[in-house]
């Protein structure tokens, strides 16, 4: 018997004869939850529509439990083993407790086994003071908390999750996000998560699926996705800001030696020399000393001289360019930046160690240049 609960088997879906989605093969995992992640406009939410039978596609199948659904008039049965939580909350006008209930009324759920399930996740969310609360009254939080008690009471075989915390404040955001980690992990429910924010599917998912331009361009676990990326594009969008196009120079005992033109980076692997390769590096892997080169930290065996060309806030952190022969990109902390005294101008070392850096094969280099 397949693991997947919900599967998508060569779908696509048109709009005015444009093709905004095509999708080979997708298998959700029972009690998983699956992230996809993308710009907008990549066709996540699409994707979700169609998987949650909320749209039909052009072609292709939907399958629950390995059978084929059958659009038609008799898809409700198969609609009421789904919930769905979208960015912006869909509440009737009326109390919080009677939002939370609603989904069980629909299902004719008996009267004490409905009060039970209302009032266990009405407080498992945090929102019992507001109980008797009128919808419309709620801040933009506390109604997607009330959503999310509705989507949970109804005990679905697949939850749906359309960017829920986009339109929230970070501390809403954070605590939301905390409370949503703990139920899923508590009640192993398979989940399909679309977001565009990366710390939430590193966060949430199991497995994180990169869409791009209406295909799925990746799936794996975070790791390594996040770690080793399919293709540039994928890359740049899950935080790689260091795409550096090279080709193998030397190859001996595990190590390649890759020319860049200007540097010659040392990383793992096992290709032929004049292969073309894209270098990844992780701006948060680059580490940053200053003064001329000397002996990098740690087992280090790329360091590379440099002068600082610009500072960059981003939060908390310190986003650096750096140019020694070619940009490169480091992340630091704040407090860095003041121990280091960082500057434009100022001379450092670059330095990242060779298990940094992902390679990926290619065969034509000369566009990503």
């Amino acid at each position: 018997m397949s693991d997947a609960i919900l599967e998508a088997h060569d779908v696509t879906v048109e709009y005015a004869a444009r093709t905004i989605l095509k999708i080979d093969r997708l298998a959700v995992r029972r009690s998983e939850t699956l992230a996809l992640i993308g710009p907008n406009g990549a066709g996540k939410s699409t994707l979700l529509r169609v998987m949650g039978l909320l749209e039909r596609p052009a072609r292709g199948e939907i399958r629950l439990d390995g059978r084929p659904v059958a659009w038609g008039r008799d898809l409700l049965p198969a609609r009421r083993r789904f919930a769905s939580v979208f960015q912006e909350p869909l509440l009737a006008d009326t109390t919080v407790e009677r939002n939370v209930a609603l989904g069980l009324a629909l299902r004719h759920v008996p009267g004490d086994q409905a009060r039970r399930r209302t009032g266990f996740w009405i407080d498992r969310f945090g929102i019992t003071p507001l109980a008797r609360r009128q919808a419309r009254t709620l801040s933009g939080g506390e109604a997607q908390r009330t959503s999310l008690a509705r989507a949970f009471a109804i005990e679905p075989d697949v939850l749906l999750l359309d960017e829920p915390f986009s339109a929230l404040d970070p501390p809403t955001r954070e605590d939301l996000l905390r409370d949503l980690q703990r139920v899923l992990r508590e009640t192993a429910v398979t989940t399909v998560f679309v977001t565009h924010d990366r710390n939430e599917a590193l966060r949430l998912g199991d497995r994180v699926g990169v869409m791009l331009e209406g295909r799925l361009a990746q799936l794996d676990t975070p790791e390594v996705v996040f770690g080793r990326p399919a293709g540039p594009d994928v890359a740049r969008f899950v935080g790689v800001e260091n795409l550096v196009p090279g080709r193998v120079a030397r190859a001996s005992d595990g190590l390649l030696a890759v020319d860049t033109g200007t540097l010659c980076v040392q990383v793992p692997g096992e290709l032929a020399v004049g292969r073309p390769v894209m270098l990844c590096i992780r701006p948060e892997e680059v580490v940053l000393q200053p003064g001329p080169t000397r002996s990098a930290p740690d087992s280090a065996l790329n360091h590379f001289p440099g002068r600082v060309a610009e500072l960059v806030p981003v939060g908390m952190q310190v986003r650096v360019l750096v140019q020694c022969g070619r940009p490169l990109i480091a992340l630091v902390t704040r407090r860095s930046v003041h121990d280091l005294s960082l500057q434009v101008g100022s001379e450092v070392t670059l330095s990242f160690k060779a298990s940094a850096v992902h390679l990926i094969e290619r065969e034509d280099i000369g566009a990503s240049r």
